[in-house]
């Protein structure tokens, strides 16, 4: 070991002068090498769509700020009143120092929202879905998972110990067969995403519902990048399908505009995962403020000004979707608010990248493992906020960067 001097509060910087220093650093090279070596840009600025980005003003059209209520006065004043009401911080678990009023009126204005019997609120959207998958299956059961599934599903079903089978991306026939074949566990769960993050395309929600039906199996549908933002009046694409899943997943942070996730679904449900969810169980409540601005934002959703603003965003996701496929980019109209543009090679979307940025236009790549290798892409999300003349020179700038 080396010391290096003291710190300013008189403790010792320790650096290992071993192997473990060195093997990172050869990691970190063979990502470079690969062409995945990434890190956090610095961002600015309370706009998600006019961002300052590395110190320059840009257009992002990287935000799942879908309603463009990130910046909301309302959740502004929401959180400032909470804050003098119910203090920053929860402090601990719920289990441990109590039910807070801002969580409390959260999870029933999700609740009435959704019309469901009951909602429970978690810290992150991932940790829902983990908490969720690992409390609700175990080495008895068996979960029927779609291949295009948000990493936090596919960690769930890992961390749950169950058999897990894997369905060709929106194949509801596979899914039925694999349901089927599964009749001796004790519990099947079918989950799948409603819009997928990555490719923007929707599950075929009814044909899965009546397998699961068919089946006596669970269905788990997380709608993350629906809620808010598609479906009659917000309320996602369960709804739209005319479904009303077991298990209903949300997050709070990209149309909602704040943070955090839940499941909406029986009392009963809710009970459980209180009981057996282990990232409820075993951390520290969201912030009050936070919860507070999340239910201002559901009121606003709820309302005139949430139809407003998705009339607005489906506007541009139209218009957009049009003058992208017109220009072969994208195969045809988007569903939702993400548009992939797959350029295959991760050098073809830095290059892309780097020359959207260098045109004043926020879009980083994804690359592996985000998406599959050979996949490599630039992920397109709109926002109600963009303006169609932002939106007019970016089609003009992407036909540049990947011609």
């Amino acid at each position: 070991m080396e010391r290096l001097g003291e710190t300013p509060r008189g403790l010792f910087h320790v650096k290992r002068s071993g192997s473990f220093t060195a093997e990172l650093e050869a990691e970190l090279e063979a990502l470079s090498a690969a062409e995945r070596r990434r890190a956090c840009p610095e961002a600015a600025g309370s706009s998600r769509v006019n961002p300052v980005v590395g110190g320059t003003p840009m257009v992002s059209l990287c935000s799942n700020d879908y309603l463009g209520l990130a910046s909301h006065p309302a959740l502004a004043d929401a959180a400032a009143g909470a804050a003098a009401r119910d203090g920053f911080g929860a402090s601990a678990a719920r289990l441990v120092s109590g039910d807070l009023p801002a969580h409390r009126e959260l999870e029933a204005a999700l609740a009435s929202f959704l019309d469901r019997p009951a909602a429970l609120l978690f810290p992150t959207g991932y940790q829902t879905n983990l908490g969720v998958v690992t409390a609700l299956a175990g080495p008895e059961d068996l979960i029927v998972s779609d291949a295009l599934n948000h990493a936090s599903l596919i960690d769930g079903c890992r961390l749950s110990r169950a058999r897990v089978a894997i369905y060709p991306h929106a194949d509801a026939s596979a899914a039925a067969r694999l349901l089927a074949a599964g009749s001796q566990h004790r519990r099947r769960l079918l989950v799948t995403e409603s819009l997928f993050s990555m490719d923007g395309d929707a599950a075929p929600l009814g044909a899965l519902a009546e397998a699961a039906a068919a089946t006596d199996s669970v269905l788990v549908v997380d709608e993350a990048h629906a809620f808010g933002a598609l479906g009659p009046g917000g309320r996602g694409l369960c709804a739209a399908a005319g479904i009303a899943p077991d298990v209903l997943i949300g997050t709070l942070g990209k149309a909602v505009g704040a943070a955090g996730g839940f499941v909406a679904g029986s009392s009963a449900l809710r009970d459980l995962l209180v009981n057996r969810a282990r990232t409820f169980i075993f951390t520290t409540a969201l912030p009050p403020p936070v919860a507070a601005a999340a239910t201002a934002s559901v009121g606003l959703i709820a309302g005139p000004e949430g139809e407003r603003r998705r009339s607005l965003l489906a506007d541009r996701q139209r218009s957009l979707g049009l003058a992208l496929a017109a220009r072969g980019l994208v195969a045809g109209p988007p569903v939702g608010p993400i548009l992939p543009v797959v350029l295959g090679s991760e050098a073809r979307a830095l290059a892309a990248a780097a020359g959207l940025r260098a045109r004043g236009f926020f879009v980083p790549a994804i690359r592996p493992p985000t998406v599959p290798p050979g996949s490599s892409r630039l992920r397109i999300t709109l926002s109600a906020a963009h303006q169609p003349a932002d939106l007019d020179r970016f089609v003009a700038a992407l036909a540049e960067v990947v011609a």
